[in-house]
C-alpha cells in the first residue's frame, strides 16, 4: 500500500477516534497521518510522497494567488471607464507531454480569468491561447512557461 493511500487511511481512522464526521478532522487527521508516516520515513524506502505533497501544496497556493490577480485586473478593467485589454492569440510551445497533461494545463489556463485555451495542434505542440492582456507576446510566453507550466510539471514528475 502507498504512503498516500496509508495516510488516507489514517485520516479516516482519525476522524472514527474523535468521533466526529467533518472536514476539519479529516484534514487534522491527515496532518497527524502525514507526520507519522514522515517519521517512520526510513521503513518506506524510496517514495516520491514526501517530496511531491510540498510541491502540490505549493502548487495550490501559487494557482490561487495567480486566480486572484487575475480576477482583481479583470474586475478593476470592468468598473473603470477606460479599457486596458489588449487581446490576442498567442501559440504557446508545450513542454508538457502526455495527453492528461496537456487537458490539465489547458483547463487551468482557462480557469484564469482573461485567458482562453482555444486548440491543440495536431502535433500536441502547440497550446492556443486568447488572453485580455497581451503587452508582449514572449512576455506572456515567458510568465505562462515560467509560472504555470513548470510548477505543474514539478507536481505531476
Amino acid at each position: 500500500m502507498t504512503p498516500f493511500l496509508i495516510n488516507i487511511l489514517l485520516g479516516i481512522s482519525w476522524m472514527l477516534l474523535i468521533g466526529e464526521v467533518s472536514a476539519s478532522t479529516f484534514l487534522s487527521g491527515l496532518v497527524i497521518g502525514y507526520a507519522l508516516l514522515w517519521l517512520s520515513k526510513p521503513a518506506w524506502g524510496e517514495t516520491r510522497y514526501f517530496e511531491k505533497l510540498p510541491r502540490v501544496i505549493t502548487f495550490i497556493f501559487y494557482f490561487l494567488k495567480e486566480l486572484i490577480i487575475a480576477n482583481m485586473k479583470v474586475a478593476f478593467d470592468i468598473v473603470t471607464p477606460k479599457d486596458y485589454m489588449k487581446p490576442g492569440i498567442i501559440a504557446f510551445p508545450l513542454d508538457v507531454e502526455s495527453d492528461i497533461e496537456i487537458t490539465l494545463f489547458a483547463n487551468l489556463v482557462t480557469l484564469t480569468p482573461g485567458t482562453l485555451s482555444l486548440d491543440v495542434s495536431a502535433d500536441k505542440r502547440i497550446l492556443y491561447v486568447h488572453a485580455l492582456y497581451v503587452e508582449d507576446a514572449d512576455q506572456f510566453r515567458h510568465e505562462l512557461k515560467n509560472g504555470l507550466e513548470k510548477r505543474l510539471l514539478e507536481v505531476l514528475r
